[in-house]
C-alpha cells in the first residue's frame, strides 16, 4: 500500500509542477510534509538542500531521497517513476501539439498566461525556505526572536557572490556548507 501512496503523491507533483524544479517544490512540501506529513519541515529543508546539490532535476531527485527513506530501494524507484511519468507522456503530447498548432495566437497566449503562476511559485519556494533558514519557522510563524545572525550573514555573503563575482553557485554552495560547519563547531547549536 505505502508503495501506491509513494506514487501516487509524486504522480501528482510531476503532474502539477509546471514550470520546472522549484515551481515543484511547494508541491512536494505540501503532499511530503503538510498531507502525508513522511517528514518534518526540517527534514525537508535539508531535503531541499541535498536534492539542490546532487545532479539532476530537483523534483526527480526529491522523489528519489523521500523513496529511499520512506521504503528503500523500491521506493525511491517508484517516486522517481512516478515523478517523471506524467512530465514525460505530457511533454510527448504538447510537442506534438506545439509542432502543429505552435502559429496560433491562443497557443501563445496560453504560454504568456502561465508565466506569472510559475514565477509566484517559484517565489513562493523560495520565500518558505528563507524563512526556514532565517527564522526556523514558516510565514505565519515568524517572530524576531528567533532571528538567526549567523545564517544572515552567510546568505548575505552568497547573494553578494552571486551578484557581484563570476563565482557560480556550486562553489558558493560548498563554500557556506564548509564555513556554516566551521562557525557550528566555535560556537555550537
Amino acid at each position: 500500500m505505502i508503495y501506491l501512496e509513494l506514487f501516487w503523491a509524486f504522480f501528482q507533483i510531476g503532474l502539477f509542477s509546471f514550470g520546472g524544479g522549484y515551481a515543484a517544490v511547494p508541491l512536494i512540501q505540501h503532499q511530503i510534509v503538510e498531507t502525508k506529513q513522511w517528514l518534518e519541515m526540517s527534514q525537508f529543508a535539508d531535503l531541499i538542500t541535498i536534492a539542490e546539490m546532487t545532479p539532476g532535476p530537483i523534483a526527480v531527485n526529491s522523489a528519489t531521497f523521500v523513496g529511499q527513506q520512506i521504503a528503500g530501494l523500491p521506493g525511491a524507484i517508484i517516486c522517481t517513476l512516478g515523478c517523471i511519468l506524467p512530465s514525460f507522456v505530457i511533454v510527448l503530447i504538447l510537442s506534438w501539439l506545439y509542432m502543429k498548432y505552435r502559429s496560433l495566437k491562443t497557443i501563445q497566449g496560453v504560454l504568456t498566461g502561465l508565466r506569472p503562476a510559475v514565477v509566484a511559485m517559484i517565489a513562493s519556494a523560495a520565500l518558505s525556505l528563507l524563512l526556514l533558514a532565517l527564522f526556523d519557522a514558516s510565514l505565519f510563524t515568524v517572530r524576531l526572536a528567533d532571528f538567526r545572525v549567523v545564517e544572515a550573514v552567510i546568505f548575505a555573503v552568497c547573494l553578494i557572490f552571486l551578484r557581484k563575482t563570476k563565482v557560480g553557485p556550486i562553489p558558493i554552495i560548498f563554500g557556506s556548507g564548509i564555513v556554516g560547519t566551521i562557525i557550528y563547531l566555535f560556537i555550537g547549536k
